[in-house]
């Protein structure tokens, strides 16, 4: 029997100390023929704090990352599809924004940061806006995959330098990793990540290697017990399985990863 991607999947997220949760996280694992087609999105968001509405602009950037992906054509590229979707995406919050009594500031609009994966076949599409992280477990230790977005005033003052819905077009990071049974990734917002030191975030996820979901939630509890202020979200992945490669499926591949150098991390969406 031929081999199919196959992962498993922990998610928690958490109001903590905040009257509410502007946060929002989600997956989607298709059945064949899109499993194998367009793959398995998974995307977290966080809102800012600065805004009474950018929860809606959280759950906004996740739901329809999750549904409109799977409806773009598939004659393109994963690149292409998230492209077009988190372009539009933007523009929608943007437009929001402007037409709402936050016009004048948009600190105060629908605005969030979004990081997603798109796992498909044997290779890991990321893409990011904003200071969620995206990590790989690399032994003992966790690589970080995504850049901040965050601009740096002093020690104790900073802004965040890029996000869906700020301005009217959007620059969004683009990463390929290639896969391989077993790994490990983490999706973390800042209220997780800030307070619990990488070596502590390694000891949660192998003490849980068997429940992903509790993995998630112990991530949540512990950078809350650590004192975290703002909102909790992890989502854990694992790659259990991955499929035979055909050779247009690898052909389209190669297409994908043969991007230059100087545009692999960071890639302006138009």
């Amino acid at each position: 029997m031929a081999k199919r991607l196959q992962i498993s999947l922990g998610q928690h997220s958490h109001k903590g100390r905040k009257e509410i949760n502007q946060d929002f996280h989600g997956a989607f694992i298709p059945e064949e023929p899109q499993l194998g087609s367009k793959g398995i999105a998974i995307a977290l968001a966080d809102g800012i704090g600065s805004s009474d509405v950018s929860q809606v602009a959280s759950q906004t950037s996740v739901r329809s990352f999750l549904e409109d992906y799977y409806c773009t054509s598939e004659a393109w590229s994963v690149r292409q599809s998230v492209q077009r979707v988190l372009t539009a995406t933007n523009f929608w919050l943007h437009s929001h924004t402007r037409q709402s009594q936050y016009s004048d500031d948009r600190d105060r609009g629908y605005v969030c940061t979004l990081s997603a994966m798109v796992i498909k076949s044997s290779v890991a599409h990321l893409f990011h806006v904003g200071d969620a992280r995206i990590y790989r477990l690399q032994g003992k230790s966790l690589e970080q995959l995504t850049d901040d977005h965050r601009v740096w005033l002093s020690r104790h003052e900073t802004y965040l330098g890029r996000a869906l819905g700020a301005d009217q077009q959007v620059e969004i990071d683009y990463k390929t990793v290639p896969l391989e049974r077993g790994e490990v990734f983490l999706l973390a917002t800042d209220g997780v990540y800030e307070r619990i030191v990488p070596e502590q975030m390694v000891s949660l996820l192998e003490e849980n290697a068997d429940d992903l979901d509790e993995a998630a939630r112990q991530l949540v509890v512990t950078a809350y017990k650590n004192g975290s202020k703002d909102n909790l979200t992890a989502q854990v992945v694992r790659i259990e399985d991955l499929p035979a490669q055909d050779t247009d499926e690898f052909q389209r591949q190669a297409k994908e990863l043969a991007i230059p150098p100087e545009l692999e991390s960071r890639t302006e969406l138009d």
